[in-house]
């Protein structure tokens, strides 16, 4: 859960840059002071809400840069990027899926596309992750890494991931990992998502 935690901090001092970063042993669920119950005047917003309010950051600010997201590189590279985290441990259930596709076709941003080529793009990667993961693998990185020529697409594929990823309120572990892969593959530094 750690990660979520630093992300959360990122994204606190990102909105507000007067950083009240009071209690210096982060992460902790509010150690000494607030007790466990993190009272009202505390800014410790442990946990409840902070996922939801994470993921509805990077939903804000990819709603600020939508209509700067309408190039083919930033589609591909997104449906890319939401197959390698839908099979991040190396499976999809049928379910998780859908889920996923759900998602996609419902999220703001992307709506600047047909939802059938998200979709046709989308169960494309997967089927090939499923087929043989590795080369799976392989070939969705070098789709994610043609986005990344324009800075605000390649940061853009990463936080549609995080979205993706993020929506069921928890990151595993190869979720992580597969996002930390794109960042390399889009010359994005991983720390910026805290990963």
């Amino acid at each position: 859960m750690a990660m979520w935690d630093k992300i959360k901090d990122q994204a606190k001092t990102f909105q507000q840059s007067q950083g009240t970063r009071g209690a210096s042993g982060h992460g902790q669920q509010g150690h000494g002071q607030h007790g466990q119950q993190g009272f009202a005047g505390g800014s410790g917003s442990s946990s409840g809400g902070s996922k939801a309010q994470l993921i509805g950051l990077f939903k804000s600010q990819l709603a600020s840069v939508k209509t700067e997201l309408k190039s083919g590189a930033y589609r591909d590279a997104s449906m890319a990027m939401c197959a390698l985290v839908a099979a991040a441990d190396g499976q999809v259930e049928p379910a998780e899926r859908q889920r996923v596709e759900e998602l996609i076709v419902t999220n703001e941003v992307l709506q600047n596309f047909p939802a059938d080529q998200l979709r046709q793009r989308f169960n494309q990667h997967v089927d090939k992750l499923l087929a043989n993961f590795e080369l799976g693998r392989s070939e969705a990185l070098q789709v994610i890494a043609k986005a990344a020529k324009k800075p605000a697409e390649a940061r853009a594929v990463i936080q549609t991931g995080m979205v993706i990823a993020g929506a069921d309120g928890v990151f595993e572990p190869a979720e992580q990992y597969a996002i930390r892969e794109a960042c390399t593959a889009l010359g994005v530094p991983p720390s910026e998502f805290g990963v």
